[in-house]
């Protein structure tokens, strides 16, 4: 204990300039310190938004519920959406249109054949024939791109421009 004595006695400046640069130095590390702190209580405010009072891991059990319930959204989504895409295959999808002039020297082109098929070529064929004093209309079914009763040249050409996605009103 002398020597501690006898030290400080003879380094006493020193000695307290010593103990002012550990309290300057240990006072910058509690301003970083406090500084962090700071920041990460930022963070945490951030993350909680401004919940009182809510533990954190009630947090996340109820993020991971919200989540699993988005989850099972999703898949009666998609379910759905299947079940509208196997509706939609049966829904008409392809037409095709033809004028023609039915009867040479009457009017203008103004008999027409149109095709309405769904994705697997089912559908009719609808042909509306124009004349001078009457004018008729007539359905004819289609199955796999064909029918059973037989069909004009120019249903024939609706039927393939609805098959081939022609929509082009070109006449024959």
């Amino acid at each position: 204990m002398v020597y501690i004595r006898e030290f400080i006695s003879a380094y006493f400046i020193e000695v307290i300039l010593g103990l002012v640069i550990a309290i300057l130095i240990l006072f910058i590390l509690l301003l970083i310190t406090q500084s962090k702190i700071k920041k990460s209580k930022e963070k945490y405010n951030s993350f909680m938004r401004g919940l009182t009072g809510v533990n954190i891991e009630d947090l996340l059990i109820h993020i991971d519920k919200d989540i699993r319930d988005m989850e099972r959204d999703i898949n009666l989504i998609e379910n759905s959406i299947s079940s509208f895409d196997a509706k939609l295959a049966f829904a008409i999808q392809k037409i095709g249109f033809i004028r023609y002039n039915a009867f040479d020297g009457i009017g203008s082109e103004l008999s027409f054949s149109i095709a309405l098929l769904d994705n697997f070529q089912n559908g009719f064929v609808l042909t509306s024939i124009y004349g001078r004093e009457t004018s008729i209309s007539f359905a004819k079914p289609i199955k796999n791109g064909e029918s059973n009763i037989p069909l004009s040249a120019e249903e024939l050409i609706a039927i393939d421009r609805a098959i081939k996605g022609e929509m082009q009103e070109k006449s024959i």
